[in-house]
């Protein structure tokens, strides 16, 4: 498995199927997953990562969204901090 492969099966797994496959999820939340794949589809792995870092940090939007999340009961990239750091690290990504 290519390495963007890996990231994204991670993160469909933990965040982004449990969403888009919920009948709760408000159309806007799902809308927003779908963005968020086709970005980070855009990337290589290492700009995944960093996508990934970027919103957690913060932006306008990112923060809002991750409030969404939770207000809707889904984890967002901060629930997975901890398996993601540790599984996809540097020298992950330089191997």
């Amino acid at each position: 498995m290519k390495k963007e492969e890996e990231i994204m099966a991670f993160l469909s797994k933990n965040v982004f199927d449990p969403i888009l496959n919920s009948n709760k999820a408000s159309k806007e939340l799902k809308q927003g997953v779908r963005l968020t794949i086709m970005r980070l589809s855009e990337r290589d792995a290492s700009g995944m990562r960093n996508y990934y870092w970027s919103a957690i940090v913060g932006t306008d939007k990112s923060t809002r969204f991750a409030r969404l999340m939770k207000k809707e009961g889904f984890n967002r990239f901060e629930e997975v901090i901890d398996e993601f750091r540790e599984r996809f690290n540097d020298a992950w990504i330089k191997k």
